[in-house]
């Protein structure tokens, strides 16, 4: 098993990608989506200001300048989801303060493919070993990065600008949008859509999530969701791998329950949850007001859970390090050229794959 070989000089001036506008906003994309599906009832001009003022946003072309790769005008649209674990303020229940700093709790890339009537998701676990690239810290420094880094770290060091930075140096995939959701915005955004049922086919007793769940069918709120994605140490082996399997199944159940509880036929309703949502998430600049939500939003409408892809990317143990997992070069790549080509995964990429070797997937329904 070996390394990522990662920048892979495919790198050129791009611009973003075309995209075909929808009716309404409806389909849930990751963590995040909930945050962006109900934008479409926003239309009142105070309301519109209001929520303007909500959203967090950073300017990723900016900060990267023209050291990315090219953009690929086929239709599709890639967006990179992170799900932030800093401790810092509200979050500070889930363990000691970092002093503001965070980490990516969860990372996933998420390919639109042309149309958006299907896309497929890459789960990159937080403790796999990449080459980053230098990125510039808040301090206004510079950090040389380097080899066998951990992924997340790069969301530590530089925010926003590195994950994406190194994400892109990775795949060698522009990234379209850039998404973040912290704890408390997660738990918010699911409590305003009422919870979201699961089922799970075992027991789940994790102490450090603060879960306690029979088997069975549960409608969990946002405090009980919050936990079960973020359970390990009590599934599968253990590892981050498996916690991303239960992500995955949750996402999918997620999706299912936004179709159903009739958020547009519900004004009130709708526009507490545009607010949450709008206050829970922090976005690059091209998403950083309410029309461009609305709009980006709209274009998910064709997604459902039978038509996405969900993968976690392709690793196994690490040569020196077994805490830690690398890539399987030859399969990450079949992974990236997919995407680059808009076209489906092929299944010889998860055949020697730990990440999607268990079954811990099927532990939630």
């Amino acid at each position: 098993m070996s390394e990522d070989s990662t920048d892979r000089g495919r790198h050129a001036t791009g611009g973003r990608r075309r995209r075909k506008p929808r009716r309404r906003a409806l389909r849930v994309v990751a963590w995040t989506a909930a945050g962006v599906v109900v934008l479409g009832g926003a239309g009142l001009g105070y309301l519109y200001v209001k929520f303007n003022g909500n959203i967090k946003s950073v300017d990723i072309d900016a900060a990267l300048g023209k050291d990315r790769p090219q953009n690929i005008d086929n239709g599709s649209m890639d967006i990179l989801v992170l799900g932030s674990d800093s401790r810092a303020g509200a979050n500070a229940e889930y363990g000691q303060d970092d002093g503001g700093s965070a980490r990516s709790d969860t990372a996933m890339i998420v390919h639109l493919y042309e149309g958006h009537k299907a896309a497929s998701i890459v789960s990159i676990p937080r403790d796999t070993l990449v080459t980053r690239p230098p990125c510039q810290m808040s301090n206004g420094r510079t950090n040389p990065g380097g080899a066998r880094q951990m992924f997340n770290e790069s969301f530590t060091i530089g925010g926003a600008a590195c994950a994406v930075k190194t994400v892109e140096k990775m795949s060698g995939i522009r990234m379209d949008h850039y998404i973040e959701v912290d704890f408390t915005g997660f738990k918010k955004i699911i409590d305003k859509l009422g919870g979201v049922q699961v089922t799970t086919t075992k027991p789940i007793k994790d102490y450090g999530s603060h879960l306690d769940l029979p088997a069975g069918t549960h409608k969990l709120d946002g405090e009980q969701a919050l936990g079960l994605v973020r359970t390990r140490k009590t599934i599968g082996d253990g590892s981050d791998l498996g916690r991303i399997q239960v992500q995955q199944a949750f996402i999918k159940a997620l999706i299912k329950q936004v179709k159903g509880i009739g958020v547009f036929d519900d004004p009130k309703r709708l526009l507490d949850l545009a607010d949450t949502s709008t206050k829970a998430i922090t976005t690059d600049s091209k998403l950083g007001d309410v029309k461009s939500l609305m709009s980006f939003a709209a274009g998910l409408q064709g997604i459902d859970s039978s038509n996405m892809h969900m993968i976690t990317l392709p690793v196994g143990a690490d040569r020196i390090d077994p805490d830690r997992v690398a890539p399987l070069t030859k399969e990450t790549q079949l992974v990236w050229d997919a995407l680059l080509k808009d076209q489906p995964i092929p299944p010889a990429a998860t055949e020697n794959s730990a990440g999607d070797k268990g079954s811990t997937g099927s532990l939630v329904q």
